[in-house]
């Protein structure tokens, strides 16, 4: 037998704010990764791997700094 539980969070305006530029923040990364991937293998027929993303995520971060 499986169980399943749900759950529902309450947030307070500060924390719904965090949650909004989390969300946003992740919601950027991905769509730049998945276009870069896609645009990778268009051009080269290769594939980004995980390294290579990483790698690029820390030059993002210098790049965009977040107030």
């Amino acid at each position: 037998m499986e169980k399943a539980y749900k759950f529902r969070i309450y947030p307070n305006k500060t924390q719904e704010c965090l949650l909004q530029k989390t969300f946003g923040c992740v919601r950027f990364i991905y769509n730049h990764f998945l276009d870069r991937k896609i645009k990778a293998y268009e051009q080269n027929k290769k594939t980004i791997g995980y390294n290579e993303c990483s790698k690029e995520l820390t030059q993002l971060k210098k790049e965009k700094k977040v107030a």
